[in-house]
Formats: structure tokens, C-alpha cells, sequence
């Protein structure tokens, strides 16, 4: 299928709005399928970094989903010829608490599209900005980047050159990134990319050798890492990147080391070979 960069750029400047309540359920349900101990949440608690993606979920009817369980193509995302869509990376402020109980909203504006050549072909990237409010005003600015690639040739995926970890990691946690784990954090954020729960579609039609780890999910590991070591510590920024794709083929490890004298964070994903899967750098914030 042809690509017109110029037609998909057309949807820069593209606004959507929603609205929803931060309920305590979701955060309860992450919370065990991240292993923590956290004592049920309640009204007035704050929801922790990364929570937020559980809210504003999609509601694309049944019949409205493409074949690869994700919603058709148009609308608020311009409709990029290219049925592959990854999280590429994004930034986060945290500026203030939102917290359980709270009624949000969510103002999302695509900011740029753009095209780039990759060993495989042609890339599509896709930047938004998120912008989610509280009763107290701007609490949350995200830039998310998404990126879109077409076939591999001979229809199998390529995957990037990795990159080489870092070699120290006072902090660290192995993930067994079993098909409960994926499909529990799928059903958290309403996800129905069968990349993540459908080995026959993922090994036979998009060419990977299993099912594919979350990208949110990794990010929200290394926060969660993040507050593991730094339990009393409000989490001012995280910017993170993905390096290279994580499957269920086996255990991944998550690590980091502070810096800066502990104003600071960074934090990696490893695949389960140990090779470098996502980057992440951590700054704290005033509360």
C-alpha cells in the first residue's frame, strides 16, 4: 500500500478529549499483578506513576476492531498504512497528585508525524502529548511516541542491532513474563492486540518468536522499580525508550542504579538473552 506522508500529516494538530474517574479497582488489580503488597487503595490515596494508563481506556465496539484486535485505522490516530504499531518511548511529568475519587480528564493533540527509512523499510512515527487533569488543574504532561513499521522481507520481523547494557545494578528484579502476566495487564489497560495473548498470530502471521511483553508494562516495571528502592519519594519525571522488543520465550530482568546523589535514576530492561530492551532515566519531584 502506498504511503503519502503528506496525507498522514494532515492530522497534526488532531485534538481528543475524555473524561473518567480515578477509581480505586484498577490500582488495586496492578498492584497484584506487579507483585506488590500495597493495602487495598482508598478514596483520597494517590495513584502511583504509570497507573494513570489504566484510565481512558478505549471503547472501540467489536465490530470495529481490525484483525489484529486493535480498532481500525482514522479517527484521532491518522491511519498509517502499516498494520505493525509499537510503543517507541515518551516522557512523563508528574506535576501534581491525582488521586483516587478524583473526576479526570484527558487532552490528547498529536503533535508531529514523521517518516524515517529502517532495515525493514519505511517508518512511521506518531508523537501525542497527554495532558491529564485533576480537581487541582494539570497534574500529568506525557509525549508518547508510536512507532509503525510495514513487512519484514519474507515476512518475518526484523529486529534492531542490541545495544549494550549498562554493568552495574544495585537494583534489580527478574520478570517471568508468563501469558497470565500479559494477559492480565492486556485486560488492565483493555488491550486487544493479539501480539500479546495469541502465539499462532504472533509467531505465524507477524513473524516474532512469541508472544511480545507490553511496552507499557516494561515502563511501568521500571517505575515500580523505581519506588520499590525509593518508597517515600514522589517520581517528578520518567523518560524512557525502547531499545528492542521483549517475548514470553523466557525471563527478563529490570534494573537500575541512582544517581546524582539519589536526585536521579537509571533504569533498563533486559531481554532474556541480557540484551538491552528499554532505557528509562527517573527524577524525582517535590510530591
Amino acid at each position: 500500500m502506498a504511503l503519502d506522508i503528506d496525507q498522514l500529516r494532515q492530522w497534526i494538530g488532531r485534538t481528543e478529549d475524555a473524561e473518567d474517574v480515578a477509581t480505586a479497582a484498577p490500582l488495586a488489580c496492578l498492584a497484584a499483578t506487579l507483585d506488590r503488597d500495597d493495602p487495598e487503595p482508598e478514596t483520597g490515596d494517590p495513584v502511583p506513576p504509570g497507573a494513570h494508563w489504566l484510565y481512558f481506556l478505549p471503547r472501540t465496539r467489536q465490530s470495529d476492531l481490525d484483525g489484529n484486535g486493535h480498532a481500525r485505522k482514522g479517527g484521532f490516530l491518522p491511519p498509517v498504512p502499516f498494520e505493525r504499531r509499537m510503543w517507541a518511548g515518551g516522557r512523563i511529568r508528574f506535576l501534581k497528585s491525582l488521586r483516587v475519587g478524583d473526576a479526570i480528564r484527558r487532552q490528547s493533540e498529536i503533535l508531529d508525524v514523521s517518516m524515517k527509512d529502517g532495515k525493514s523499510g519505511p517508518l512511521v512515527f506518531v508523537v501525542v502529548r497527554h495532558r491529564v487533569s485533576g480537581p487541582g488543574g494539570l497534574a500529568i504532561e506525557e509525549e508518547h511516541d508510536i512507532v509503525y513499521r510495514g513487512d519484514s522481507p519474507g515476512g518475518q520481523a526484523s529486529q534492531a542491532a542490541p545495544k549494550d547494557p549498562p554493568k552495574d545494578a544495585p537494583w534489580r528484579r527478574v520478570i517471568e513474563p508468563d501469558p497470565v502476566l500479559l494477559f492480565r495487564y492486556s485486560a488492565l489497560i483493555f488491550n486487544g492486540h493479539r501480539i500479546h495473548y495469541d502465539r499462532d498470530y504472533v509467531t505465524r502471521h507477524e513473524g516474532y518468536p512469541g508472544l511480545i511483553v507490553h511496552g507499557p508494562l516494561i515502563a511501568t516495571l521500571l517505575m515500580d522499580l523505581f519506588r520499590r528502592h525509593n518508597p517515600d519519594t514522589p517520581l517528578g519525571r520518567f523518560d524512557y525508550r525502547a531499545r528492542g522488543p521483549i517475548f514470553d520465550i523466557g525471563p527478563f530482568t529490570i534494573a537500575g542504579k541512582p544517581e546524582d546523589n539519589g536526585r536521579m535514576a537509571s533504569l533498563w530492561a533486559l531481554d532474556h538473552l541480557g540484551r538491552l530492551a528499554m532505557t528509562a532515566e527517573a527524577e524525582t519531584g517535590d510530591g
